[in-house]
């Protein structure tokens, strides 16, 4: 893998060739971006936080998509998400998938790359999800191997996501957490700490949100997703929560978050909303929100070390 320059999370090699301007994301917070808020974003001047674009909505060759992120990444630090990936599927990665990713890295040189411990393909069939996998050591194995393909071929560390989830696997020989951190130790990724889902598996399955906090591996944490969930019964009349990233971030994710910015300081935040898309200023609120909560820790951070 290509050595990275840690101030940009960058290869080196390609530092001297960037098509656009280096931004840094450390203590900021940002949202997803939809093309229909392109021009409220740019009617305001001034620096806006970081934005994430879904990745496979960009592997065409050109068209108003890239002329819209072209756009934005001008002005602004972008975070790359994968979703189709399917580092948790037994089967190799699709090469060509790969290396649309990769074209996009090269492209558009985002400030954080990412994908999720998850399977969505089953032979040629891609399923417009994201599935749990069972946490054993043969599972393991495949998926290092896959994160470990995926960041050879992008030149650069990614930060894996982890999942919320509604099943559980018998078959399960360690804990989410555990398999997370061994993930992380075999292929020196970053993560990605998904606190909603985090609260969504934990409310499904029974367990405390915080204690899995406790032991989660903050110290590889790069990036941090907040979003909303939906409420739902499931057949047992239970209460069931969905990852639907469809309104507002709940309160008790607010403050599982407080308690990961006091532990971990300010890492790079960003508000996820991907259905029933609100006006911008209703989902900047939201970043800005995000963005109170790093400020203020770090200057609480500052006071204590002066």
């Amino acid at each position: 893998m290509a050595n990275v320059d840690r101030a940009t999370n960058l290869p080196m090699e390609t530092e001297s060739t960037l098509r656009f301007p280096t931004y840094q994301v450390t203590g900021l917070a940002g949202t997803s971006f939809k093309p229909e808020h392109l021009a409220a974003i740019a009617a305001v001047s001034g620096p806006q936080g970081f934005f994430e674009v879904h990745a496979e909505n960009y592997m065409g060759a050109g068209g108003p998509p890239h002329r819209a992120l072209e756009r934005l990444r001008r002005d602004h630090p972008i975070s790359l998400h994968g979703v189709c990936m399917s580092l948790g599927g037994p089967q190799p990665l699709d090469r060509e998938h790969l290396q649309r990713f990769k074209n996009l890295v090269d492209r558009y040189e985002p400030a954080l790359v990412s994908e999720h411990l998850a399977w969505s393909t089953h032979v040629d069939t891609y399923l417009n999800d994201l599935l749990p996998l069972p946490y054993t050591s043969a599972t393991l194995t495949h998926v290092c191997d896959h994160v470990d393909q995926m960041q050879n071929a992008i030149g650069r560390p990614i930060l894996l996501e982890n999942p919320s989830t509604y099943v559980l696997f018998s078959e399960s020989s360690m804990g989410e957490t555990d398999f997370i951190r061994e993930i992380s130790k075999r292929t020196g990724c970053s993560l990605l700490l998904d606190i909603n889902n985090v609260f969504v598996s934990a409310t499904n399955h029974g367990f405390s949100a915080l204690e899995y906090l406790r032991d989660f591996p903050l110290a590889k944490v790069g990036e941090i997703h907040l979003a909303g969930h939906a409420e739902q019964e499931d057949d047992e009349g239970e209460l069931l929560l969905i990852d639907s990233h469809d309104g507002p971030v709940a309160d008790a994710v607010w403050q599982l978050y407080e308690i990961v910015i006091a532990r971990c300081g300010p890492i790079p935040t960003l508000i996820e909303w991907d259905s029933k898309i609100p006006d911008w200023p209703v989902l900047r609120a939201e970043a800005l929100a995000a963005q109170a909560i790093l400020d203020r820790h770090a200057r609480e951070a500052s006071h204590a070390l002066g």
